[in-house]
């Protein structure tokens, strides 16, 4: 494990939220996880930021050590924004920068609008605006053939039995298969990964995060409001699961500075693929 990490749980929203934190620096950095991962995910950010900022890393309610609630409708992004607002207030700041990788991007894009007066700046790592990627659900045949996974996603049970026998597998072929630099998912990486998902109602919390696809409304928030941070949006060109197409037409909804960074031979699992590109492009923006 990361040395000088400290762990901690915070109350937010009604329930425990885990954290791992580092540095502590006047600035705030929120580093948001996606699916299937968890605060580890971001093990080489962490250091290099904690120079700098204070870093805090959580596992998303439904993942590893937070609380898990029942029920759906606990999964919803409003819901996990809110978290995510809470713990800024209860860690003594005004605001944050704020990163979101897959479906923490969900929650990153989905805050800055909820919460435009706690968001410093947004980091957005492979996690098409919402908007986007809706519409490409509809218009674009392509996307919806990778997306399959997503759909399978919303059946009861059947998911949680497939990735409880297959944990070490999956991991080995959709995420370290899956990247250019392989040896950056280690085989002690691997027990953390397969340790976090072994933890009780974890495969469920996660999967609820797919679950409330089908109760978006177009009337939220995300789909009548732009993004009013400076947004800095990366994206591994290289990624299986989201074709880079659906970066294409994200100024739409960003009423402030947009800067795109490609990243070539870069796979879905930006952070861990290309940590060194991807650090330095944070370091520049926040800067």
């Amino acid at each position: 494990m990361l040395q000088g990490v400290v762990h901690e749980y915070i109350e937010v929203n009604g329930i425990n939220l885990h954290i791992a934190k580092k540095g502590s620096g006047i600035k705030l950095v929120i580093l948001l996880h996606g699916w299937p991962e968890f605060w580890y995910t971001w093990r080489y950010q962490i250091p290099v930021l904690a120079e700098h900022y204070t870093v805090v890393a959580p596992d998303l309610r439904g993942f590893n050590l937070s609380d898990k609630p029942i029920g759906i409708e606990n999964y919803e992004m409003s819901v996990v924004a809110k978290d995510i607002a809470d713990l800024i207030k209860k860690l003594g700041f005004e605001k944050a920068y704020i990163v979101g990788h897959d479906w923490g991007g969900a929650v990153a894009w989905t805050f800055s609008v909820l919460y435009p007066e706690l968001t410093d700046k947004l980091v957005i790592l492979n996690s098409p605006h919402p908007r986007i990627m809706m519409q490409a659900f509809k218009n674009s045949p392509s996307q919806l053939l990778k997306s399959w996974y997503m759909f399978m996603h919303q059946l009861p049970i059947i998911p949680e039995l497939l990735y409880t026998f297959t944990l070490p597998l999956f991991f080995k072929q959709f995420v370290k298969g899956w990247m250019y630099n392989k040896e950056n998912f280690t085989d002690e990486d691997l027990q953390e990964f397969i340790k976090a998902y072994k933890q009780k109602g974890a495969l469920t919390g996660s999967l609820n995060y797919y679950r409330t696809m089908l109760r978006v409304k177009h009337h939220d928030p995300i789909f009548k409001q732009k993004t009013k941070a400076s947004t800095l949006f990366i994206w591994g060109e290289g990624d299986k699961a989201l074709g880079k197409e659906l970066t294409y037409d994200t100024q739409k909804y960003v009423d402030a500075s947009l800067t795109i960074k490609y990243i070539p031979n870069c796979s879905h699992w930006t952070q861990n693929d290309c940590p060194e590109l991807v650090n330095n492009f944070m370091l520049e923006f926040f800067e």
